[in-house]
């Protein structure tokens, strides 16, 4: 595993419904917390909609821009029909200035830090491969082994550990 990324990264990784979401979700809520800006970044096998039909954005996607945009106060959001799929590492480069942390949930095949979320009866055997694995998420008795195992309950502690691989003392 390579540490060459523009920003620290962690992609949370397990099999389906294992609570990927869950650890992630808490990691973001932590590290926003502990006033860290935090990106998170969410890949999907299926095709996503993020807009409803009827509304003035929605309209405009219908009727062939590319990218559509959207800005409040609150929010900005990009709505674009990219050529192909993006590569996190694409992705990561549009993120804006200031970021401290990225959490991707996903992209099992990159070459990030990981923690892998172990749900019995979900999926079969292990994802992450030698030399990615940073901890392991899991209700259920994992072998001792090189890297730390939490409980659902202990994403406090998870998020320090992370913080403190992802951010060594220099």
């Amino acid at each position: 595993m390579t540490n060459n990324w523009p920003v620290p990264i962690v992609s949370i990784i397990g099999w389906h419904n294992s609570g990927k979401t869950t650890v992630a979700a808490a990691l973001v809520q932590i590290w926003r917390a502990r006033g860290l800006r935090v990106a998170a970044v969410k890949h999907s096998r299926e095709d996503v909609e993020l807009d409803r039909p009827g509304t003035d954005t929605f309209v405009l996607a219908e009727a062939g821009a590319d990218v559509v945009v959207i800005s409040s106060r609150g929010r900005l959001a990009f709505l674009e029909r990219p050529a192909r799929e993006a590569s996190l590492r694409e992705i990561i480069a549009r993120l804006p200035a200031g970021i401290d942390i990225v959490v991707a949930e996903g992209y099992k095949g990159e070459d990030t830090p990981k923690v892998e979320v172990v749900r019995s009866g979900n999926g079969e055997g292990r994802i992450s491969a030698p030399g990615e694995l940073l901890a392991i998420v899991s209700q259920q008795p994992i072998p001792a082994g090189a890297v730390p195992v939490y409980a659902f309950e202990q994403c406090d502690a998870l998020a320090t550990y992370l913080l403190a691989k992802l951010f060594p003392p220099a």
